[in-house]
């Protein structure tokens, strides 16, 4: 059986780390992720993902990514359920992160929070555009 996920998406808050009783390290978050195709007014619907991280990962992420970084993580899913206080059964779906990669530069992003999807002016960055998207169409693609 196959059980892998891989995401690319930007955090919607601050990873929330905490420690077991057994003082293991375990951190979680969301993960917000654009799907692929546009609706019918232009816009990208957004998924929003939890996913845990265990560990000394886990601290590691907490203290590197905050609200707004972009970041790849790469882990399986798992399903597990409980019994809230109301009595009522709650199913929790998640990603476990077994790895993970920073995407962007702490630069990018000011201070380490998410401030806008433009890069800041870089003229040593022959890409940059004076951070103004760059316009490629399906014909500029080499596939």
């Amino acid at each position: 059986m196959i059980n892998r996920v891989v995401l690319t998406g930007r955090l919607t808050r601050d990873v929330e780390l905490r420690y077991t009783q057994g003082g293991v390290a375990v951190a979680s978050g969301t993960l917000a992720v654009s799907r692929r195709f546009q609706t019918k007014n232009g816009e990208r619907e957004v998924d929003w993902i939890n996913f845990v991280i265990w560990r000394k990962s886990a601290e590691n992420f907490a203290n590197f990514f905050h609200k707004g970084s972009l970041v790849g993580i790469e882990g399986r899913i798992q399903t597990r359920n409980y019994e809230n206080q109301q009595g009522q059964r709650v199913y929790v779906t998640e990603v476990i992160v077994e790895n993970f990669s920073f995407l962007e530069s702490k630069s990018s992003t000011g201070n380490g929070s998410y401030q806008n999807n433009r890069p800041q002016n870089n003229t040593s960055d022959p890409f940059a555009n004076n951070g103004d998207p760059i316009d490629i169409t399906d014909d500029d693609l080499p596939f």
